[in-house]
């Protein structure tokens, strides 16, 4: 099935759409970017030059997703949150050689009115609370939130919150899902029992 493009947004002609993908009104997506297969964009999403966003991402309304940034499959990115692209922006001087990439890891949630500062790393299925502003690396699995945006726990790859044993083990609410902390603090997924 080919890409949906409502016809008040404009996608440029050198930006790539996966089969199944649908952007709705007012969104703009620059040159160069690529959206995978059956991804949604809401009303009012920029997607900047060379943004790369993954199959089955979700966008919902007034994100804008700047140059810099790479998103892996399956994202989640909540009303009205943003990225940076430039650490100490000035209007007066252009630093559009300074970009810093930001990579969002597969299965991420970002909520709504969140910012990630660039130059971050958000591992994957991490989940960023609403209106979290996130100056630094995010852990695969982990929960932050706050501003500046603080690890307050981890969470499931079905966005449920993991709460390990004395031996460092977890298993998901939902998915039934095993879950093993490392002594190192990593998640790692112990088995798949669904």
């Amino acid at each position: 099935m080919a890409a949906f493009v409502h016809e008040t947004s404009i996608v440029h002609e050198t930006a790539q759409l996966g089969e199944g993908t649908k952007i709705w009104q007012f969104c703009h997506v620059m040159q160069k970017a690529r959206i995978g297969k059956d991804c949604s964009l809401g009303q009012n999403v920029m997607v900047g030059p060379g943004v790369v966003i993954g199959n089955n991402c979700k966008v919902q309304n007034n994100v804008s997703i700047y140059e810099g940034v790479v998103c892996e499959d399956d994202v989640f990115m909540g009303p009205s949150m943003v990225f940076t692209n430039v650490i100490n922006p000035r209007s007066a001087v252009n630093r559009k050689s300074e970009f810093k990439p930001t990579l969002v890891g597969k299965g991420v949630t970002i909520g709504a009115n969140a910012t990630i500062v660039c130059g971050t790393r958000l591992g994957e299925y991490a989940f960023i609370g609403a209106g979290a502003v996130v100056t630094k690396d995010v852990p695969a699995y982990a929960l932050v939130y706050g501003n500046p945006a603080r690890q307050k726990g981890w969470m499931s790859r079905f966005g449920q919150r993991l709460d390990f044993n004395e031996l460092g083990q977890a298993v998901c609410p939902e998915s039934g899902e095993g879950y093993i902390l490392t002594p190192d603090g990593r998640v790692n997924i112990a088995s798949a029992s669904r």
